[in-house]
């Protein structure tokens, strides 16, 4: 039973509402290689099996892993491409012929190369010149194109990179039919406005019936999704997400939110279960040892818990009154929590649940007792369906109380 309404959301959808939403935009999820990049996370080969199979259920598009990091890694990527998933696998690696031959010997079909293009990362990391890195990209795609390989190119740290040789190596990915094209905010320097122009620059410069984009945002200031939200706007067809948003420094966007997002406000046609997101996260904490943030949204354990006292009297009327979606459809729990910020009708609703006949003067009463406690949080309920049940046969607009 849902008691969030669709119709609180109307005039919110309609100012979000332009030309590019419900536009279908797909999701590639590497927590099995971006996010095991994450300080402190390492997976064993049965556990990235599982991610992998929860992922597919999930619904999204792509799952990337990298075979060339370890000998185990090598062993988790063959197993899970003969997994039979539905979702592609993408074998993640360096822009080097032999990398690639191992993604071959895997079985892979979908290879991932990338190739820092920035003129930090030719000078400082590759050490190499723009020209030597432009020969190097193309001989590796013709090398991948040869081997009948469905690919995607990633132009490492594209945001700091020389537009016009950004432009100059996407058009030649672009007359090899690479699949996908991923242009990646690698350091997070990006405000949504910045990732918009860089990506529209690209799609505008390439055959989009060729080649597709993709986008992958690091969340060192906080704006990951968003700036990967703005890339799909400017003709991005694919955000790369993580569960958690784990990942190098702080990470990209968390599949949750993004996933949420792009159905709730984006209205992206999708085959998402959103109702798996909380496991997700549950079953990533267990394997990394990282607690959920009770904030974090979607799975946090406080993303439905409602305390202050209008807040509470709103909730126990109608949810949607601070609610966007019900919290089962993401696989939480709704919570109130009374305490010393309850008012009249939380502490009214309190005694009900106890059992007590209830009048404004003991609801007043117990309110006013639990402010002067000072004890701030004094006990938390989930509101399930039972309960709301009984919100539901409450006609009148203020909890019951007898006289």
């Amino acid at each position: 039973m849902s008691l969030v309404s669709e119709d609180a959301n109307y005039y919110a959808h309609q100012y979000n509402e332009s030309e590019k939403d419900k536009k279908i935009i797909t999701i590639l999820d590497s927590t099995l290689r971006e996010g095991e990049q994450h300080p402190g996370v390492s997976f064993t080969t049965k556990q990235r099996i599982q991610i992998a199979w929860m992922l597919d259920s999930f619904g999204v598009d792509q799952i990337e892993i990298s075979p060339v990091i370890s000998e185990e890694h090598l062993i988790s990527t063959k197993t899970i491409l003969k997994q039979g998933l539905r979702a592609d696998i993408v074998a993640h690696v360096r822009a080097t012929k032999s990398d690639v031959d191992i993604a071959i010997k895997c079985g892979a079909t979908w290879v991932a190369t990338y190739l820092g293009i920035s003129d930090v990362h030719l000078s400082a990391k590759l050490k190499i010149s723009r020209e030597e890195a432009k020969m190097r990209a193309l001989e590796v795609a013709d090398y991948i194109k040869a081997h009948g390989l469905k690919a995607r190119f990633t132009m490492e740290d594209a945001s700091r990179t020389d537009p016009k040789f950004l432009v100059d190596i996407c058009k030649e990915m672009n007359k090899r039919n690479m699949e996908r094209i991923s242009i990646p905010d690698t350091v997070g320097i990006m405000r949504p406005r910045g990732m918009y122009n860089l990506v529209k620059m690209v799609h505008n410069n390439i055959d989009s019936s060729r080649t597709l984009l993709d986008v992958h945002c690091h969340n060192d200031v906080g704006l990951a999704l968003a700036n990967g939200l703005a890339g799909c706007e400017a003709g991005a067809s694919q955000i790369h997400t993580t569960i958690d948003g784990l990942g190098e420094r702080t990470g990209i966007p968390n599949l949750a939110e993004t996933a949420v997002a792009l159905t709730l406000i984006y209205k992206s046609s999708n085959r998402l279960r959103l109702h798996m997101l909380k496991d997700l996260s549950r079953t990533v904490s267990q394997y990394t040892n990282l607690d959920i943030p009770e904030s974090k949204p979607i799975v946090g354990d406080s993303a439905y818990k409602h305390k202050a006292g209008t807040h509470l009297a709103a909730i126990l009327k109608n949810p949607s009154a601070y609610e966007i979606l019900e919290p089962k459809t993401v696989g939480n729990r709704r919570k109130i929590v009374f305490g010393e910020l309850a008012g009249k009708n939380g502490a009214a609703y309190l005694l009900s649940l106890l059992g007590l006949e209830t009048n404004e003067q003991d609801a007043k009463t117990l309110a006013r007792g639990m402010k002067e406690l000072r004890m701030g949080d004094i006990l938390e309920l989930y509101l399930d369906d039972r309960l709301e049940r009984k919100i539901l046969n409450n006609a009148s607009p203020d909890i019951p109380m007898k006289e």
